[in-house]
């Protein structure tokens, strides 16, 4: 029943980030990974919009985290400032708050979380994203993505 529940907010929020792509200067992406404290494969989406100031654009993503005998989903409001490109890559750094519901052994709780990231993309839409996180967060996740559009 859990399942249930998580795969239909799942859907809401993809389709909340299909409807955010209609408009042109907002893109959407996938993205996956590893993750350490909890030890998970991860997956997900996430929307970016047109700069907001300067290089600095709202990135919100989910990721659904499974192994170590739980599934963790985290709802991550991040901001990202993209440095100037230097031949078809550039840096980006930035983070934001998580809300993390994790469900383990049918008990399901939610707590908040801090993520700082680094990462570097291509202007074609490939992307390499580390991340450290803080209090419910997970420790470290290490990705690789695509964000369509770019």
């Amino acid at each position: 029943m859990k399942q249930l529940r998580i795969s239909a907010l799942l859907a809401v929020v993809f389709s909340v980030c299909v409807a955010l792509s209609a408009n042109a200067q907002t893109t959407v992406g996938v993205r996956a990974g590893a993750s350490v404290d909890p030890d998970q494969f991860y997956f997900g989406g996430h929307v970016e919009t047109a700069p907001i100031a300067d290089r600095l654009r709202f990135r919100p993503n989910v990721e659904v985290g499974i192994g170590n005998d739980l599934t963790l989903v985290a709802f991550n409001v991040e901001l990202a400032y993209h440095f100037p490109e230097q031949r078809d890559w550039h840096f980006y750094a930035g983070g934001g708050p998580a809300l993390n519901v994790w469900s383990f052994n049918d008990e399901t709780t939610a707590g908040g979380g801090v993520n700082v990231m680094v990462g570097v993309a291509h202007n074609r839409g490939l992307f390499f994203e580390f991340k450290v996180g803080f209090i419910d967060s997970p420790d470290v996740k290490i990705g690789v993505g695509y964000t369509f559009g770019r």
